[in-house]
């Protein structure tokens, strides 16, 4: 069953977030991007910065290259892409390393990265998830990254 977003506000406030976007599916994705970017700006993001790249396979890469030219200055990372499922496996292998790849950055650098590239079976599904208000999960994915970013606040680094 589809979660639904709660009602209640984030408790969560401010923060620096980056955002790296696909364009592919865009309809999809555009739905998440503005969810998320409405949900961190009611939280009192302190900057949101947005990158589009052309697919979802871009987002892990663009992410590394933004931590490395950057050095992190960002509170938490969100991903978004949405990958429907087609007659073959490509769609899983890419939904695969695309998990891999963002799991590895976040060891890696220490910095949230939440995952809301979507792997789903058809568009009804991607219509749930990404154009509905109730069940958007860029709303969820700017609440986690706002929970996130405070928790690491509180965190000593070594």
């Amino acid at each position: 069953m589809l979660k639904r977003n709660s009602p209640q506000k984030n408790k969560f406030r401010g923060g620096r977030y980056l955002i790296v976007a696909a364009r592919y599916n865009a309809e999809y994705v555009d739905g998440m991007l503005q969810a998320a970017e409405a949900e961190l700006r009611l939280g009192g993001a302190e900057s949101i910065r947005v990158l589009r790249v052309p697919g979802s396979f871009e987002v892990p890469v663009t992410i590394a290259r933004w931590l490395a030219s950057t050095g992190g200055i960002t509170d938490a990372i969100i991903a978004l892409g949405v990958i429907i499922q087609g007659e073959t496996a490509h769609a899983q292998h890419i939904g695969d390393a695309i998990t891999h790849a963002l799991m590895r950055l976040q060891l890696e650098s220490g910095l949230p990265v939440v995952h809301e590239v979507l792997l789903v079976q058809n568009k009804a599904q991607a219509t749930a998830r990404c154009l509905s208000k109730e069940t958007n999960r860029g709303t969820e994915a700017a609440r986690t990254a706002m929970e996130m970013a405070a928790l690491f606040k509180g965190l000593p680094v070594e």
